[in-house]
Parts: structure tokens; C-alpha cells; sequence
């Protein structure tokens, strides 16, 4: 015979399941929305007539009892509800509307997707993220600069309702994103852009001739599986893509790393190599690029030859899945393998008499690499070297091999590389790359020389104050287009291949007032 229910309940926030059935119940408090673990709630056999809007922020429910109550109408509100498997309405005077739909084949899905696809967009757009001044430019020094952008743009293959039940499908569907994800490319203007989960038909008709109306050209490589495809289908493959600004630079050639073919030339009878890395087609893309006139700020270099810097752009998407972490770790060494061999072939080419390496040709690495920070990956990308028995390895047999494919002696106990790369971003600048409900963390990266290049700023986060307040619970959302977050960094590149006191390579800086600038 409960009428009301006590205030103290909605402290109980450890709550995952709430029977308030088979009370004298009128109406359900807004505060119900306090208790975020609940996932049964059952209020049936009550006297509701009409649900709180805040009963759609329970997004854990999987289970939802409301039979045998007054209820006429339904809060759209429940379509946010995009775990709920169980939903009970009988016994309520609700609108043939809602009926008709509840009744049909899967009803409970069909009904929240219609209401979550018609509930009103409440939140506004996010605010401008800030741009926070890391270095300033030395303006007595010609300087290459060049700003050096990052996105995981989500192909529209990946964009489904099953993936992504917490988004409206209309806000999923490609002719829509598709447009936002080019303002937002145009809002920054980067003079190099590298995107990954690019589909190989969105390519060629709609992301390059769009950017070529701005002053770009690009290159692109879908995935190795399109190899084996018709045409129909091929043209639904992601891959990797790498768009420059004509007037700052010039191409030179492109050439991708197919890692299951890496594998494939390197297995060598490791059953690991060919059953868990082989059967991966990831890619990596790279473009060598060449700074032109426009590339440089205060004035030329005093040598002509330093003007047309080469710099080596890739666009990388290695393995997704965590169970993996021995096919991420492995791609990451076979593209750093690869790279160098790039570089060893192209360095003759450029500065006679030079140093060839990573020190005549600069490395920009830029990707979603879907691995956090701790991981072997990055550790292996930023420091140069990971030990052959990492746990990331997982005991997999895939030292000999990759001794032999690095040509390192039995004695070797890391793996390494010849790049000195830092990473532009910090854990304390942006929380997260890529943001889920299922998954919020740091995938996404750009790595640059350290002792030759020198990020002078870059893009701060998405406002965490508008994420809470609106309860953005993952994305894609109506205002943000991808489930990634877009990187960007403006870099200097000093003429004679050398900075004076470089950034340390696990340099982040805190934004403070003065930093944070809207960029425009």
C-alpha cells in the first residue's frame, strides 16, 4: 500500500535491481534517474498514469515492468533505454500507436528505436574546444610549420544500431554524418589530414573531390580484403587516407604496408604467425611528402636544398580487438620494419652527401593505433624498443621470427626501432580519443620526431561539462559524428634537421587561462 516513496532510496546507488510492485504508487519521482546501476526495475501493479522523462536516463536497465498501471502515453524518452531486452505494458490504456508497434515481431526494439529516432535533441552543440599553446614559434628562425590532423571518421559499414543502440539511426546514417565530419575537417584546415575508416566509394566521391575544391589532394588504400572482392562490394571497404595542402607540399610516392603479407614473407613455419596475424588485413598507408616555399616561416632556409624538406605522412589502423594484443604488437613492429625499409630506399634520393634515415627523412606516424598508452604498442613506438617476453606477446612463439624479420641476433632481448618519436598528446590533455558507451579511453595518436620537430600547440578536448550535463552516455550522438574525437597539432620543423632544446618525449602540458584559445 506504498504512496510515496522515501527520499533516503535514492541514495541506495548501488542498486541493480528495484521491486516497487504491487503498491499504491501515483507517480514516480524524477530521482529515480540517481539510481545508475539499476538493471531490473519493476513498478508494476501500481496507479502511474504518466512516467518522469528522466526514466530514459537508466541506461543500464535490461528490464522494465510497468504492467497493470494507469499509463495512456510513454515518455520518448524510453528510447534511451537501448539495453532494454524485457519490457512489460500490459494492462494500460496506452494509444493504438504504441500498441500496434509493441505488438509486432521484436516490438520492445522496434518501439524504443522509434522513440529514441523521434525524441527531440535537448542538448546544444558542445562549445569550441579550446587550442593550447605548447612552444612559441622562434620568429629569427625559418621554420617549416605545418598544422597535422588525425580522425577516425567511422565508415558507415560500422555505424549500426547494433554497435551504437545508444544514437538515433538518422543520426547514424552516412548522408548525414558524411557532413559533418567534412565541416568539421574545413572548421580546422589542417595542411595534412590522415583518416582512418575511410570507404573506398566515399573516397573518390565524396572526400576527395570535396577537399580538392579546397586546395587539397590525397591518396588512399583500402583494406587487404578488397583484394579478394568484386567490384559491388570493394566499394564498401575501409582503409586509410592522406590528404595534403597542394600548396605547401608536393608528392612524391605512396606505398602501403599490408601486414598480412608482412606476415605471410616473414612466418617462416610460426602456425602463430599465419593463424592469428595473418588473417588480419590492416593496413597502413604512407606519403612522401616534400615541403614547398609556403611550407616556411621566416623566410627560407640560407640553403636551397633544405627547402623541399622531405617528410615520410602515414595513416595506420592496427587490429581492434583486445583479445589481440600479440597481432597489435606485431603490426606495430612489422609498420616500424616497413617505414625504415621506406626510408632506407627513399633517403638516397634526397640530401647527397647526407645522413640517410630517419634523420633526412621525418616521420610523421598518425593513427588509431587501439591500444592505450600502456600498452606494448606505444611503449614500443615511443621508447624504440619493447622486450621480446612482454606480456602483450601473451607466450605466443613469435620471438625467432621477428628476430629474423629485424635481423637481430639470438642475444636480442627487445625489439626495437631507429625513430625517436614523441607522442603530441598527453593523458592529461585528452582523457579519451575514442568514446563509447562500452569503451572511453586513448587509441588514437600522432607521433613526430622529437629531436627534429617540435609541436608548438594543439586541439584541447571535447568539453567534459557538456558531456556530463548532457549525459552524452557515447558517440556517435547528433552532434558528433564519429566515436572518435579528431586530433590535431601544429608542428615546427627546424631547416637544418636539428631543434635547439626539443620537447622531452613524454612532454604534456597542462592548458591554463592563457592557453585556452578557440581555435579558428
Amino acid at each position: 500500500m506504498i504512496r510515496n516513496l522515501s527520499p533516503k532510496l535514492w541514495k541506495l546507488q548501488h542498486l541493480t535491481a528495484l521491486y516497487l510492485n504491487d503498491n499504491s504508487l501515483f507517480r514516480l519521482p524524477t530521482s529515480i534517474s540517481l539510481l545508475q546501476s539499476l538493471k531490473r526495475l519493476d513498478i508494476s501493479n501500481n496507479k502511474l498514469r504518466s512516467l518522469p522523462a528522466e526514466i530514459g536516463d537508466l541506461v543500464q536497465l535490461g528490464e522494465l515492468m510497468l504492467n497493470n498501471n494507469y499509463l495512456r502515453i510513454l515518455p520518448y524518452e524510453l528510447g534511451k533505454l537501448f539495453q532494454l531486452q524485457v519490457l512489460g505494458l500490459k494492462g494500460n490504456p496506452l494509444g493504438p500507436d504504441i500498441l500496434t508497434l509493441f505488438s509486432e515481431v521484436n516490438g520492445t526494439r522496434k518501439l524504443l528505436d522509434f522513440m529514441l529516432d523521434n525524441l527531440a535533441v535537448s542538448a546544444s552543440h558542445p562549445p569550441s574546444r579550446p587550442w593550447i599553446q605548447l612552444s612559441p614559434l622562434d620568429r629569427f628562425t625559418p621554420t617549416a610549420l605545418f598544422t597535422v590532423m588525425c580522425y577516425n571518421v567511422l565508415c558507415d559499414r560500422y555505424a549500426t544500431r547494433n554497435l551504437y543502440g545508444y544514437c538515433p539511426q538518422w543520426a547514424l546514417n552516412w548522408e548525414y554524418r558524411k557532413k559533418g565530419i567534412l565541416d568539421e575537417i574545413r572548421h580546422y584546415a589542417a595542411d595534412i589530414i590522415t583518416l582512418q575508416e575511410v570507404e573506398t566509394e566515399q573516397f573518390y566521391t565524396f572526400f576527395l573531390p570535396e577537399l580538392k575544391r579546397d586546395g587539397y589532394d590525397g591518396v588512399f588504400s583500402p583494406k587487404s580484403r578488397a583484394k579478394t572482392m568484386q567490384e559491388t562490394e570493394k566499394k564498401h571497404v575501409d582503409g586509410c587516407a592522406i590528404f595534403y595542402r597542394t600548396s605547401k607540399f608536393l608528392l612524391v610516392k605512396e606505398q602501403v604496408v599490408e601486414f598480412n603479407q608482412v606476415a605471410i614473407a616473414n612466418a617462416e613455419g610460426s602456425d602463430d604467425m599465419l593463424n592469428r596475424v595473418m588473417p588480419k588485413d590492416n593496413i597502413a598507408l604512407a606519403a612522401l611528402l616534400q615541403t614547398k616555399e609556403a611550407c616556411w616561416e621566416n623566410g627560407l632556409p640560407a640553403d636551397p636544398t633544405l627547402v623541399a624538406q622531405p617528410i615520410l605522412v602515414s595513416s595506420v589502423h592496427i587490429h581492434w580487438d583486445p583479445e589481440f594484443s600479440d597481432v597489435k604488437l606485431i603490426q606495430s613492429i612489422m609498420l616500424m620494419e616497413q617505414l625504415a625499409q621506406i626510408m632506407e630506399e627513399v633517403g638516397h634520393s634526397f640530401r647527397p652527401g647526407h645522413k640517410n634515415g630517419p634523420n633526412a627523412v621525418q616521420l610523421l606516424l598518425c593513427g588509431d593505433f587501439n591500444s592505450l598508452p600502456n600498452s606494448g604498442v606505444i611503449e614500443f613506438l615511443q621508447n624504440g624498443r619493447v622486450r621480446h617476453d612482454h606480456s602483450d606477446f601473451k607466450e605466443f612463439a613469435y620471438k625467432s621470427v621477428l628476430q629474423k624479420m629485424l635481423s637481430l641476433s639470438a642475444k636480442d632481448e627487445d625489439f626495437t626501432h631507429n625513430f625517436h618519436l614523441a607522442t603530441a598528446y598527453g593523458g592529461n590533455i585528452m582523457p579519451y580519443t575514442n568514446y563509447t558507451f562500452d569503451f572511453k579511453g586513448i587509441i588514437d595518436y600522432i607521433f613526430y620526431p622529437r629531436h627534429t620537430m617540435r609541436p608548438l600547440g594543439i586541439l584541447g578536448p571535447i568539453s567534459e561539462e557538456w558531456l556530463e550535463e548532457n549525459k552524452i552516455v557515447g558517440c556517435p550522438h547528433p552532434h558528433i559524428t564519429s566515436d572518435h574525437f579528431s586530433l590535431l597539432v601544429e608542428l615546427g620543423l627546424a631547416p637544418n634537421g636539428s631543434l635547439t632544446n626539443p620537447l622531452p618525449s613524454n612532454h604534456a602540458a597542462a592548458p591554463n587561462n592563457n592557453q585556452a584559445l578557440t581555435r579558428r
